[in-house]
Formats: C-alpha cells, structure tokens, sequence
C-alpha cells in the first residue's frame, strides 16, 4: 500500500468567502473588525470623537482615575498615541491630567462630567447602527458570535 501523497504547503490565502487557508480567520475578523469600526465610526462622528477616544473614555468611565502610562496597554495604543488621544480629550473637556500625591512626574486622568455625558450619549447613537450591524444574523447567532468572540478575546488562563 502506497504512502499517501505529502501536502507541500497549506492552502493559499485568497481573502475571500471560503478561504480555508491558516489566515482565513484572521482575515474574516480583519474584514468584521473594518466593517464594525465603520459603523461605531458612524455612530461617534456627530459627537466629535473617534474611536481611539472612545476607547479611552471606555477605560476611564470603567476604572476611574487611570495612571496615563497605563492606559496605553489597557485602550490598546502606544505611549504616544495616548498622548495625543489624552491631549485631545482635554481640549474638548472630556478628560482632565491631575497630579499624582507623592510622585509630580505621574499623572492619573479622569473623565469629566462633560466626558461622562458624552459617554452616555455614544451608547444612544451607537444602539441604532449596533443593530443594522448584525441585521443579518438572528438573536441566538448574535449571542453566539458575541460569545466566541468573548473567547477569542479574552482567552482563559489555567
């Protein structure tokens, strides 16, 4: 009996619908990733924010008061791409820098009242194109693509 043949390498990536190649999935939540962020984009726009802001917004209105040198890590940026995302958010008066007691070289920011109700407002605009989002899926495979990618997310550490 004859070995099967050996496959020389994987199937190629084609990006498009049944792609079975090793990037296949990363390029199906590229795409789902460019398509949701267009639509919360949608949602933001009229209140003068981008998404990097609301993701900063997202971690302060969670913790509270946040070292800057974290929130790099926890709003998935770069040291100066908060920077500027923390400049911008003080100029609108949605977040403020204040001293840290016992270390004048470290600044905690805050969310502002005026940051917090513009937060409130994101989720009203965002509720409308949230669901034209998944229009095309019914409820139980929206609750099941939210919890695999959940999974996907936040792997679990044994």
């Amino acid at each position: 009996m004859a070995d099967a043949p050996r496959r020389t390498s994987a199937p190629r990536a084609t990006d498009r619908p049944g792609d079975v190649s090793p990037f296949a999935l990363g390029l199906l939540l590229r795409r789902a990733h460019w398509r949701a962020a267009a639509v919360m984009t949608e949602a933001l726009r009229p209140l003068g924010i981008e998404l990097r802001h609301f993701a900063v917004l997202i971690v302060l209105a969670d913790r509270g008061p946040t070292m800057q040198r974290d929130l790099a890590d926890a709003a998935g940026s770069d040291k100066a791409g908060i920077m500027r995302v923390v400049d911008d958010l003080e100029r609108l008066g949605l977040a403020v820098r204040k001293a840290v007691p016992g270390d004048r070289r470290v600044r905690a920011v805050e969310i502002t009242p005026r940051g917090r109700e513009l937060f409130d407002a994101a989720h009203l605009r965002a509720e409308p194109v949230a669901e034209r989002l998944v229009a095309d899926l019914d409820a139980d495979e929206t609750a099941r693509l939210t919890e695999l990618l959940t999974r996907l997310a936040h792997p679990c550490r044994d």
